[in-house]
């Protein structure tokens, strides 16, 4: 039988026609050429008395000789009595196998996990995801997470921690979930993460400064109706304080979630951090920020759109203003909350249950059940709008 009967030259001049027809190098194999130009090698062989066919790649991106190499190893695998179909089923599958036990395969099912179960809101699941693709993937990611040691994920934990002890310990402890994930599903036999608990120094950060002086409340309320900034950015730092939900809540605030004539913001479950519905009663002075901004960002989705069409403000341009008006190191935007919490108690003695519950933390009954979403709305309207005109008198130094 003539073997080798292609050249370069050969299939180059092979050109399409009317229907799909074939070429053969001999001992089975041949290339396929289609109607529209492509071309396929193939493998044809009997295996159990059964005619086969193999795929052998595409040409040019399989040259000659490298197909004819494939069609040598099957040929060697046919005589040896292994069909090179369930061969490659089989390297696939161990592939696959591989691939889905490696550090990062686990990873990918734990975050889908955290997803479908709706444990992770969309903001979490990108910070989530930055951080393994920063701190864990890039040195673990290929490596079977049944051998990872102790050792090896402090090595790994010690490159962040020369920058940020707080994000090699928030490291640890997700590297930690990955792992009890792999044990869960019967591929890991231990976690190597936890003789590393309390192990990473971790230097005392400011996390969510605030500013509690009434006076100094005032002050910076003056600043911020002064400032010169994005319509958007300004509408919404001059909102944050009137509302006092999360920074990424007011991000991503959205106009389909805002009934200005009943003066109501309902959040959806799935972007709240405890997973429940939450409702904001806006006070007059909110109501008046959302009117001067709809005409801009009315036909939007987001009420505070960035500068990319269809997305909102970036995570970090509320902070940024803080720290343009002098208020680096000593504010944050999730200060806000912590403004409310002490202010509404301590100044104003509003309902202490009444404030948790704006605030969107978990509040609960005499019996133990957990409130609803228009629990003591009547009540929390009305705080809403005693707590936007006592900020009002702050910026006019009445209180």
């Amino acid at each position: 039988m003539e073997t080798n009967k292609l050249s370069d030259v050969k299939i180059r001049a092979a050109k399409p026609q009317d229907k799909l027809y074939s070429i053969s190098d001999g001992e089975g194999m041949f290339l396929e050429i289609s109607p529209k130009g492509g071309k396929w090698w193939r493998f044809k062989y009997r295996f159990n008395g059964k005619q086969k066919r193999l795929s052998l790649g595409t040409y040019p991106s399989t040259s000659l000789k490298a197909a004819r190499d494939k069609r040598q190893q099957a040929r060697e695998l046919l005589a040896s009595g292994v069909d090179p179909g369930d061969q490659r089923k089989a390297d696939k599958m161990a592939t696959e196998t591989a691939l889905r036990n490696t550090f990062a395969g686990v990873a990918e099912e734990w975050a889908q996990n955290k997803v479908s179960s709706e444990k992770w809101t969309p903001t979490t699941e990108r910070k989530r995801r930055i951080w393994l693709d920063n701190g864990l993937l890039p040195f673990l990611g290929s490596r079977p997470i049944s051998e990872i040691t102790t050792a090896e994920l402090w090595n790994v934990l010690q490159r962040t921690q020369k920058t940020s002890g707080y994000t090699a310990n928030r490291l640890r402890g997700m590297a930690s979930e990955i792992f009890n994930f792999a044990m869960a599903t019967g591929r890991a036999d231990n976690n190597p993460a936890l003789p590393l608990q309390g192990q990473i120094a971790v230097k005392k950060e400011k996390h969510r400064l605030a500013i509690l002086e009434p006076e100094e409340v005032g002050k910076m309320l003056r600043a911020i109706d002064a400032c010169q900034a994005a319509a958007t950015t300004k509408a919404a730092a001059r909102l944050a304080p009137l509302v006092f939900v999360r920074p990424g809540e007011l991000r991503h605030a959205e106009w389909s979630e805002i009934d200005l004539k009943k003066a109501l913001w309902s959040i959806p479950a799935e972007k709240m951090k405890m997973r429940e519905p939450h409702v904001v009663p806006l006070s007059r002075q909110a109501v008046a920020i959302l009117q001067e901004i709809q005409p801009l960002t009315g036909n939007c989705r987001y009420v505070f759109e960035g500068t990319k069409p269809g997305e909102p403000i970036s995570d970090n341009t509320l902070n940024k203003l803080l720290k343009t008006l002098g208020y680096k190191g000593r504010m944050t935007q999730h200060g806000w909350r912590a403004i409310a919490r002490t202010l509404l108690d301590e100044v104003l003695d509003v309902r202490v249950d009444w404030i948790e519950h704006q605030l969107a933390h978990s509040v609960r009954d005499a019996n133990g059940r957990a409130y609803n979403r228009t629990s003591h709305l009547e009540g929390r309207v009305g705080m809403m709008q005693q707590w936007a005109d006592y900020l009002d008198d702050l910026k006019a130094k009445k209180a």
